[in-house]
């Protein structure tokens, strides 16, 4: 093979990868020349690199929502730092992702063996950008919100690009009619990345994390040399505060601090009473 016919194949194998000139070649001498074995020498490859940084911890990232025609998908990617957050190979990878989770309702293993726009499996391509980019990147959740049942919403936190940012909440309303009580929803959405409620009511709180709490509360009353009957009283009313400050419709409203969530939707009430069916906040990183 000739110096310019090697060149060119390591540039077409670069554009099919992302991986640099000097793997290339490597991959190009291995095979004798041929670009789909030097792709598969690649990937073997990407592989092994990837591996060694899967025990890194991945916390930042982005958010990404889309909305069409009252449906929306979310999903959160993640990378180790913020830089690679910025970069233009992580971005277009999370968009056309986004695309991706729309299109399989946020099934996270579709998403992984859905192929994507230059024929590869998603799983595959996530490889390759982690050979490439040098850091661990894990595609951490999706969800879908249908139009079945009620009107959707959402709002952006930290936005960095249109419909991207950091902490993205989304909320699902029913008795929302246009011209009347609409913007109830931006709002709602807007409380819910602000004040990251657990449920939307006490019944949708894990009854092991109340029981979790409950006895951190004991101890930490105990531990103060108060009399066990006295403990017992106030950590029931420290447990109904936790409660309340973690269900959406016990929250204040961080537009009113004399009202809660419940009576704002109350007060948008038309001629049928407004619900919150459902909701979901990522925030990038939270919980790794």
């Amino acid at each position: 093979m000739s110096n310019k016919d090697l060149l060119d194949n390591i540039k077409k194998l670069r554009e099919l990868t992302g991986v640099g000139f000097k793997d290339c070649k490597l991959a190009l001498d291995d095979s004798n020349g041929d670009i789909e074995k030097s792709v598969e020498f690649l990937r073997k490859k990407g592989i092994a690199k990837a591996s060694k940084k899967m025990s890194r911890t991945a916390s930042e990232g982005l958010v990404l929502v889309k909305e069409d025609k009252g449906e929306i998908a979310i999903i959160e990617i993640n990378s180790e730092t913020d830089f690679v957050a910025k970069n233009k190979d992580f971005i277009s990878f999370c968009k056309e992702l986004l695309e991706i989770s729309f299109m399989t309702k946020g099934d996270l293993n579709k998403i992984n063996n859905f192929k994507m726009k230059d024929g590869s499996l998603v799983k595959d391509s996530l490889v390759n950008l982690i050979a490439k980019i040098g850091e661990k990147i894990t595609i951490r959740r999706s969800n879908f919100f249908d139009n079945k049942l009620g009107s959707n919403f959402f709002y952006v936190h930290s936005a960095v690009e249109k419909n991207i940012g950091k902490i993205i909440s989304i909320v699902k309303l029913d008795g929302i009619y246009k011209g009347k009580n609409e913007d109830l929803g931006s709002k709602i959405s807007m409380h819910i990345a602000a004040s990251n409620p657990l449920a939307i009511d006490k019944n949708g709180i894990e009854k092991k994390i109340i029981d979790k709490e409950l006895e951190i509360i004991k101890a930490e009353i105990m531990n103060s040399g108060k009399p066990k009957e006295m403990a017992e009283k106030i950590s029931k009313g420290k447990i109904t505060k936790f409660i309340n400050d973690n269900t959406l419709l016990n929250q204040i409203w961080i537009m009113d601090p004399k009202k809660k969530v419940s009576d704002i939707l109350k007060e948008n009430k038309t001629d049928k009473e407004v619900k919150v069916l459902d909701f979901v906040r990522y925030k990038v990183g939270e919980g790794v």
